[in-house]
């Protein structure tokens, strides 16, 4: 009887132990996902994701709207001497950005500042890094009178090249239908405007931000984690992880001491002339960041880590650590989103 006793106790404890070991494992499951699940919280507190187009009520996005829009983007004939479009300095295939510190108008000219992405550009507060336009819209009238850029003389010589080609007549009349005389320059902001406001790019941390926890790697975690641990949501939090405030650039110190800029640029006081707004420029969107380099308002950084270093000490006081510069990074690339395909490339173009 005594051998039957200890006979059943191995037997009962072997199974207990058994059954132990597999309630370890997911007590552990349950604290990664706790981990998980918080820093998901932080991330939603802090960001939100991109979804849908830019919609601006004044400018109602409709399919004959956009499909002018995107003509006259790819269009170099809205340029002095046909030879630059918008999309020669914001290339839609290099992710709206031409890759120059800046960027080349009519004649070969050079321009004062990097051309920043037009992608999701439409969600920003203002537009320039100035700040000199408040929507898509009225940026998009700007490089095509601007002497540099494209050069031509004025609105109404704009209106007459567009006016004497049929197809752009009737494209006009079908996205501004009942109006007398559709052919005019704010409609062609409208339009460029309607076009961009379609460009957005939602990336796999958006995916993230709506739930899907898997979508990024331990790693890429670990970047976010360190990204808001470091301070730079002070200024890159959002839809598009900035494009909503203007900050001094350098608040620690001269930015060209980092940079080495071949010019001091005072920014948004160029624009209001007042002593305040010196040095001030809006901070930029994150979303793809790394295929948009050149970096800062002078392209005067190429290299991503390196941006990120100089970003932390002149505006956050922080020298980072290669590791915490190498996070925030694998973090970034989760930002890369795509263009949308049928967006991406010139239509044909009218007679």
């Amino acid at each position: 009887m005594k051998n039957l006793f200890l006979v059943l106790a191995v037997i009962t404890t072997t199974i207990w132990g058994c059954t132990q070991s597999p309630q370890k494992g997911a007590v552990k499951e349950t604290g990664e996902e706790t981990r998980s699940s918080g820093l998901l919280e932080n991330a939603k507190s802090l960001f939100k994701p991109l979804q849908g187009d830019a919609e601006n009520p004044d400018n109602l996005i409709t399919k004959e709207k956009v499909l002018l829009g995107q003509t006259l983007y790819f269009d170099k004939r809205l340029s002095k001497d046909e030879t630059v479009s918008c999309n020669s300095c914001h290339n839609l295939e290099t992710f709206g950005v031409d890759n120059k510190e800046t960027s080349d108008g009519v004649g070969g000219q050079k321009g004062d500042r990097n051309s920043p992405t037009v992608l999701n550009a439409a969600f920003h507060f203002t537009q320039f890094w100035d700040g000199r336009a408040k929507d898509v819209e009225e940026q998009a009238g700007g490089p095509i009178l601007n002497p540099i850029e494209m050069a031509m003389p004025d609105q109404e010589a704009v209106i007459k090249r567009l006016q004497a080609i049929q197809g752009y007549r009737e494209m006009f009349a079908a996205a501004f239908p009942g109006e007398e005389q559709p052919v005019n320059y704010v409609n062609l902001q409208k339009a460029i405007g309607a076009f961009e406001r379609k460009l957005i790019t939602p990336s796999r941390f958006d995916e993230f931000l709506m739930g899907y926890q898997d979508v990024l790697t331990d790693q890429e975690k670990k970047g976010l984690q360190t990204f808001m641990d470091v301070g730079c949501t002070a200024c890159h939090s959002g839809t598009v992880l900035g494009g909503s405030m203007y900050q001094k650039f350098g608040l620690a110190g001269n930015y060209w001491d980092f940079t080495n800029s071949e010019k001091v640029d005072n920014g948004r006081f160029l624009v209001t002339k007042n002593e305040s707004d010196k040095m001030l420029f809006k901070v930029p969107s994150l979303r793809n960041i790394e295929k948009t380099h050149p970096f800062f308002h002078d392209g005067s950084v190429n290299n991503l880590p390196d941006a990120v270093r100089i970003i932390a000490k002149l505006q956050l006081s922080k020298d980072l650590t290669d590791q915490e510069v190498s996070e925030i990074v694998t973090f970034l690339r989760t930002l890369t989103g795509k263009v949308p395909e049928e967006l991406a490339k010139a239509p044909e173009m009218p007679q």
